[in-house]
């Protein structure tokens, strides 16, 4: 080729100079390769992360996907029941108590922003409900929440987390996956990829979505990510079971059998022949789960067989239509946690249409009235579902997160009647296995609007629960796109201070 038709780049190519220039660094780096590999330093089969931790792979059968497999340590939480609530719960109005808000109620102090995600910023605002103390622990919370805030001495409560989104999407992507985008596997999907399931015949890991629908995330929110197909989240809930499990009328018990069996027999050969195809095995693991599902399933939806007792505790026959369906995805959860489903994800609210209160907890306007009827859908159904699994001595094995996206703002927007979005102050809290009862861990400011004492990072809140799950964080990752990848990506720390 003329160089006179070259790019300059393409004549500095040619020039002897850079040649040798170029030619040295490649072979330079060639060797730092083969002596970090000599190491097993820049090896995808024994990779070390920064913290010096090596990865810890679970020994998982790509036949049998589900079975039972040991944490890292011994952890104090067997199964987890994650209670999610879209939309982003007011700290200031139910359990982050600030006195400094009545006091200063509808002054603008300095520090203040004057726009915040959805536009100008009003004055301070004391809560819309009343704080009382509760237990013997004399935990103060509003009388937005009265039947969970009777259980304070049950929790664990973290006042100080902060998250890196203030937009709904993301921000359940976050706190859900560990990352603000999607494709990253759900906290049930790692916790069920490395530990397995205790139950033969449901779903290790399973969702039961809000009566409303999905939540703004959607499948995200429980989705398997990179991590094989077999870990994701099956979701239904008590009004729909999971879809194509009945059989056809015209089709006998004894039909389906015959087919069931043959199919198991062709899926073992197809097997054979392409063994450890963990994308193959987890699609036959499905189906062979689907099988055993049509007969565990209309058991365990089967709410009627409760005693009377049981529906008036938690609430299905009063109140609205949303607090009563919301009510029976409740006594469903404690069923499915009763069998030993690792993960249990029940989510109270949705998204399909913007949210903004009226599906789930995005008060903007009128957040008097729209937390309020969130609350009559949540209250009485989720502290009954506290104190049975309390009653029945699940609460051993079982670890309860409530949590939300994130929190809302001490002061009004500038329409008056809603608080905005809050990423620098939230509270979440645990009950159950592992943790602290009566006890509160860190402080947001005076104002409850941002993190203060002790900020605690999302990254922290999933190390924790992995760790009381017997996992370690650091460890537990999956090499993928020549990254080790983990839950907590390269960040966070186990909270020591909430731990029994």
């Amino acid at each position: 080729m003329n160089p006179e038709h070259m790019t300059p780049f393409g004549r500095r190519l040619l020039d002897r100079r850079n040649f040798m220039k170029n030619t040295g660094f490649s072979l330079g780096g060639l060797g730092l390769a083969q002596l970090l590999a000599g190491e097993g330093r820049a090896s995808s089969d024994n990779p070390a992360e920064f913290t010096g931790k090596a990865p810890i792979r679970p020994d998982i059968d790509p036949d049998n996907p589900y079975l039972p497999r040991q944490g890292h340590f011994e952890g104090a939480a067997k199964q987890v029941l994650v209670i999610f609530c879209p939309g982003a719960v007011s700290h200031v109005d139910t359990f982050d108590y600030k006195p400094a808000l009545a006091k200063l109620h509808g002054q603008k102090p300095p520090g203040m922003p004057a726009v915040t995600f959805e536009g100008p910023s009003g004055n301070l605002a004391k809560p819309f409900w009343d704080f009382k103390p509760r237990g013997q622990s004399g935990k103060m919370t509003s009388e937005l929440l009265p039947k969970i805030g009777e259980l304070a001495d049950d929790f664990c409560f973290v006042h100080s987390l902060h998250t890196q989104s203030s937009a709904h999407p993301q921000g359940e992507n976050f706190i859900n996956t560990g990352f603000t985008m999607e494709g990253f596997p759900s906290f049930g999907a790692w916790a069920t990829y490395a530990l397995g399931s205790e139950c033969e015949d449901l779903p290790a890991f399973v969702a039961i979505n809000d009566p409303r629908g999905l939540a703004r995330s959607g499948k995200n929110n429980f989705g398997s990510g990179f991590l094989p197909a077999a870990f994701q989240g099956t979701d239904f809930n008590a009004k729909n079971p999971p879809a194509n499990l009945g059989r056809p009328m015209d089709y006998s018990a004894s039909d389906d059998k015959q087919t069931v069996d043959l199919l198991q027999r062709l899926n073992a050969k197809h097997l054979e022949k392409y063994p450890g195809d963990a994308n193959l095995a987890a699609r036959v693991a499905s189906y062979e789960l689907a099988g055993q599902m049509q007969m565990s399933v209309p058991e365990m939806m089967d709410l009627a067989s409760e005693p009377e007792s049981i529906h008036k505790e938690y609430g299905t026959e009063s109140g609205s239509e949303l607090k009563r369906e919301y009510a029976k995805n409740c006594i469903l959860a404690r069923r499915l946690i009763e069998k030993g489903v690792r993960v249990v994800q029940l989510f109270n609210g949705s998204d399909p249409s913007g949210g903004n209160g009226i599906t789930n907890w995005d008060s903007h306007s009128n957040i008097a009235d729209t937390h309020a009827m969130q609350a009559e859908i949540m209250d009485q159904p989720t502290a009954a579902l506290i104190s049975d699994l309390k009653r029945r001595g699940l609460l051993k094995d079982t670890l309860i997160v409530w949590c939300t996206e994130f929190g809302r703002m001490p002061f009004l927007q500038g329409n008056g009647t809603g608080r905005d979005h809050n990423p620098e102050a939230f509270t979440c809290f645990f009950a159950g296995a592992g943790v602290k009862k009566g006890y509160s861990y860190g402080q947001s400011d005076e104002f409850g609007f941002k993190a203060a004492v002790d900020p605690t990072s999302l990254y922290d809140f999933n190390a924790t629960i992995l760790h009381l799950m017997g996992l370690d964080h650091e460890r537990l990752s999956f090499y993928h796109n020549g990254l080790e990848r983990r839950l907590t990506n390269v960040h966070g720390h186990v909270i020591k201070e909430i731990l029994v």
